[in-house]
This record gives C-alpha cells, sequence and structure tokens, in this order.
C-alpha cells in the first residue's frame, strides 16, 4: 500500500517534534534540513548579537557605578572639627551653593592667596575629595561639597534607559 497522498509528504523531525512538509519527493529532505538549519543559526547569531550588546550595557553601567563613592551615607556622617580650615570651607561652600576655585576659598576665608596658602588647602581637600569625604573636585582648583552632587543626583534613572529601540 503507498502513500494516499503522493503530492504531500511529511518528515516528522524527532528533536524537534515537528513535521516538515517535502514537496514531493523531488524537494528532498535535505533541502528542507538545511532551510531549518539555516533558520535557526540565524536565531542563534541574532541571540548572540543580543547578549553582547546586554554585556557591554553591563559593562557600562558598572563602569559608571566605580565612579560613585560606595557609601554616600559615610560622607554626610564625616565631622570636621569646628573652627578647623576644613569647616570654615565647608560653611563657606554652604553660603555660595555653588563650587568655588581654591582662590574665591582663600579670599572668603581671609588667608592670603598665595601659592603656599593655595598648595595647602587645595591639597587637603583633594585627598578629602578622593576618599569620598565632605568636598568634590568639580574642576581643576575648584571644590564642592558632596551635597550638592548628592542634591543634583536626585533624579532618578528614566526605566528605558540604555534602551535600543528609538521613540518614534
Amino acid at each position: 500500500m503507498g502513500n494516499p497522498y503522493p503530492q504531500f509528504s511529511y518528515l516528522l523531525c524527532v528533536s524537534h517534534s515537528a513535521y516538515i512538509p517535502l514537496l514531493g519527493e523531488n524537494m528532498g529532505i535535505r533541502e528542507n534540513l538545511q532551510k531549518l538549519i539555516n533558520k535557526k543559526l540565524e536565531e542563534n547569531m541574532s541571540l548572540e548579537r543580543q547578549v553582547m550588546e546586554n554585556k557591554a550595557y553591563i559593562q557600562g553601567l558598572q563602569d559608571s557605578m566605580k565612579l560613585l563613592p560606595r557609601d554616600g551615607s559615610a560622607a554626610a556622617d564625616y565631622i570636621l572639627r569646628e573652627g578647623s580650615a576644613l569647616a570654615k570651607t565647608r560653611d563657606v561652600l554652604k553660603a555660595a551653593h555653588i563650587p568655588l576655585p581654591i582662590a574665591d576659598i582663600l579670599k572668603a576665608l581671609g588667608k592670603p592667596q598665595d601659592k603656599k596658602h593655595r598648595i595647602s588647602l587645595a591639597g587637603t581637600l583633594s585627598g578629602y575629595a578622593r576618599s569620598g569625604k565632605v568636598f568634590t573636585k568639580t574642576a581643576p582648583n575648584t571644590f564642592g561639597l558632596l551635597e550638592f552632587k548628592a542634591q543634583s543626583d536626585g533624579d532618578e534613572i528614566p526605566d528605558d534607559f540604555g534602551s535600543m529601540e528609538k521613540d518614534s
């Protein structure tokens, strides 16, 4: 007994539990299997590209995190000795509400603006800024407070941040 429908033959693809239609006996099983293989290879390439994009995105986020202080609360809790040059500098910057160049800070403190005083205060402020305590360095010889950065960081990251889709 032969196939009751000779124009339609099917091959059961065991690994995918799918029927592969064979368009007549001349089309051949090989061509159909090759088409399926090519289709799956294209899907794999697309998924691999997507994985690579996600890895690059994650790496960018991790690099951004490295620029942030590890614990923002420790900076706010750091106490400067009252009456010290650093405490007075903090008060000057709080009153200004913006980062100031070292020359303006020295002027507000009533100290001479000579090289010795500039280097001394700038070095101390830079050390605090590097360790993420109280002060930040916003530009060469320009210092602000971590509070300023915390206030400007209040914005949240949008939900579509890093999305590859374009808004139309």
